[in-house]
């Protein structure tokens, strides 16, 4: 598959089977993701692939990510709450978290250092797609707790930037629609022939 029919046929994949990819594949995506392009070549992506019985852990800490904000966690309704948030990191065999992790040169842009993580993320989910599986990058409020980043021992100034689920396609792939690019696009200075 080359370059752009990957990036004109990637979807995100909601559902994936059990079936976990070899280590072999995931390596592979995460080769693609370190090629991402980087101002000063500071290389500030950090992941961690979660698997197995890792993802119970990481379900209860989104758990009890969770179990804080509500009124009352003990509650029946916040049980069942509580349990469906577990549940999600079992949404595929195998979850990488992506995270940033700024240098401190005084020249680096911190913003520069997300967005370059955000790069590599795209180039891990077009791998993804290249190779047949499915993927999908999710975040939500678990992304902006200091506990998953202090269990994936990341600095409290760290950001994580995706949780990506990779698994093999339990769909067909579909497609959202979306604007065209002329739509969203001002071209300034550029003179027609």
């Amino acid at each position: 598959m080359d370059a752009l029919e990957a990036i004109f046929t990637r979807w995100s994949a909601g559902k994936v089977t059990e079936e976990r990819p070899p280590r072999e594949q995931i390596e592979r995506l995460l080769e693609a993701a370190v090629r991402a392009p980087n101002h000063h070549l500071t290389q500030p992506w950090r992941f961690f692939v979660i698997a197995g019985e890792a993802r119970e852990e990481l379900g209860n800490l989104m758990a009890e990510h969770l179990a804080s904000k509500l009124d009352d966690p003990t509650s029946e309704q916040a049980q069942e709450q509580l349990r469906r948030e577990r549940a999600k990191a079992f949404r595929a065999p195998v979850l990488i978290v992506v995270a940033a992790s700024p240098s401190r040169d005084p020249k680096v842009v911190e913003v520069e250092e997300i967005e370059a993580t955000a790069a590599a993320v795209e180039n891990l989910l077009l791998a993804a797609h290249a190779v047949g599986l499915g993927a999908m990058w999710r975040t939500g409020d678990i992304a902006y707790d200091v506990r998953l980043k202090r269990w994936l021992g990341l600095r409290d100034d760290d950001h994580v930037v995706a949780i990506v689920y990779v698994g093999y396609p339990a769909t067909p792939p579909r497609q959202t629609s979306r604007k065209p690019a002329g739509e969203l696009t001002r071209w300034i200075g550029w003179e027609s022939p």
